[in-house]
């Protein structure tokens, strides 16, 4: 039985994926356990070498992906060659890893004694992956798992069913062993019951999850009634801090990449403008005028730098949002609402915290501007949310940003960068409503390994008895 995902600019059926039920689930998990005991004793050059191939293997479908990309979610051309080329990027950088998995010896009082840590593949990782950046974060999922030794089942987006599953045909392409490599789809109304069984699953032993805070909750209390270790990315509701002696042309171009790209459909994005009142009108005017500049339009032309939103559900609750700010006071600079999926890009200044923007994620084409201060007050502002996952901060004396990166409680802050930065290598994650732990890099194989202590006795025995 299949399940159909409909194009959110035809409504027509943008891909059919199978909807499998509680049983097959559990199944695609037992071939996993099976699989990881295939692939955890080879050598770290031979899974690297195989990371490398299922690199290639997913640029060599370039033309498929951007197809089902702009299909299933709407997005531009040049967000889903994006998606592909930092993906592909992530593999490469995850194959590099597979000799960095590495121990220590530890002095031992004990004479005689060599002690060791050693980090060791867990098992079968769940990775959940969303629609929003689908190729980057499905990779992201799994490909550090892999280069650990860990065998790994993608739980696909409803919404992204056959781009999630192009990912992992590549990564089947490139010769991994049987049972290694496993995707799970399924009908968005059998979610929950087969996302259970999967973390229930003995032979599962991590969890990791991109989504909604909402959801990460209940990921986070399931896999904590089976003791499994969670990595969560959740919600944001990024801050970007304009001081008073901020380079404004850099700030405004910043602001609205961070706020626009992929129509703010990004964990990222750009939410809050936070401007010090020095500098708040001509950051203003200049930032609105940026915003008008920036055209919608169907991503099938390709002729706009704004696509469509997701779906009319997202559509909805943004318009709530503007419309609730500008009942409380909210002066509409640029953009506002829509009647369909494509969405202009909208600014709301003059926001404040008796509005529902204020701490509600947006997730779409729109970005409220708060006044500040000063230094202190965009601080205090910056960090009156439950979120806390990127960050960035204008200002020309490097010293000084610094020192109020320091001060934002964030996974990830910026000094005269845009919120929305992501790099293979890298710790990516957040605190607060925005979940815990760290995918990229090093960081990664701390969340996909386990850490054992194993001694070696040189000596005889000395007993008491």
């Amino acid at each position: 039985m299949n399940f159909e995902r409909l194009n959110p600019m035809t409504n027509q059926v943008a891909s059919s994926a199978s909807a499998m039920t509680v049983p097959e689930a559990v199944a695609v998990a037992a071939r996993a356990t099976e699989g990881f005991n295939r692939w955890c004793n080879l050598g770290p050059n031979a899974r690297r070498a195989i990371l490398m191939h299922a690199a290639t293997a997913l640029e060599s479908r370039k033309d498929a992906f951007v197809a089902a990309m702009m299909a299933e979610t709407g997005s531009t051309a040049g967000w889903a060659l994006f998606n592909l080329g930092l993906a592909a990027g992530m593999v490469r950088e995850a194959a590099a890893l597979t000799t960095q998995i590495g121990g220590e010896i530890i002095p031992s009082d004990k004479p005689g004694c060599m002690a060791m840590a050693v980090r060791e593949p867990v098992g079968v990782v769940l990775g959940i992956a969303p629609w929003n950046a689908p190729i980057i974060l499905a990779v992201r999922a799994i490909a550090v798992p892999l280069a650990c030794g860990n065998a790994v089942i993608l739980k696909a987006s409803e919404t992204c069913p056959r781009t999630h599953s192009l990912v992992i045909e590549a990564f089947a392409d490139a010769g991994f062993p049987e049972g290694v490599v496993n995707v799970v789809t399924n009908a968005p109304q059998d979610a929950a019951a087969v996302v259970g069984a999967l973390i229930d699953h003995p032979g599962v032993k991590r969890v990791n999850f991109t989504g909604s805070t909402a959801v990460g909750r209940i990921v986070a209390k399931r896999a904590a009634e089976q003791l499994k270790p969670c990595l969560l990315e959740l919600g944001g509701k990024a801050p970007l801090i304009v001081l008073d002696d901020a380079n404004l042309d850099e700030a405004v171009k910043a602001a609205a990449f961070g706020a626009f790209m992929n129509q703010g459909q990004i964990c990222m994005s750009t939410e809050r403008i936070i401007v010090v009142d020095a500098v708040a009108n001509a950051f203003k005017r200049s930032f609105a005028a940026k915003a008008q500049s920036l055209a919608t339009g169907d991503p099938r032309e390709g002729k706009a730098p704004l696509g469509c939103v997701v779906d009319r559900k997202a559509v909805k609750h943004i318009n709530e949002l503007i419309d609730d700010a500008v009942a409380h006071g909210a002066k509409l600079l640029a953009g506002g609402k829509s009647e369909g999926v494509l969405m202009p890009a909208t600014v709301l200044a003059e926001v404040d915290s008796t509005m529902r923007i204020y701490r509600e994620e947006s997730f779409g084409p729109v970005v409220a501007v708060i006044n500040a201060r000063d230094e202190a007050d965009a601080v205090r502002l910056a960090n009156d949310s439950q979120y806390g996952l990127s960050a960035a901060v204008f200002t020309r004396d490097t010293a000084r940003g610094l020192r109020v990166a320091r001060q934002i409680r964030s996974g990830m802050c910026h000094v005269n960068g845009p919120t929305v930065h992501d790099e293979p290598q890298m710790p990516f994650g957040g605190v607060g409503a925005s979940g815990y732990g760290r995918f990229g890099g090093k960081a990664g194989i701390d969340e996909f390994t386990e850490l054992r202590w194993i001694t070696v006795e040189t000596e005889p025995g000395r007993y008491p008895f």
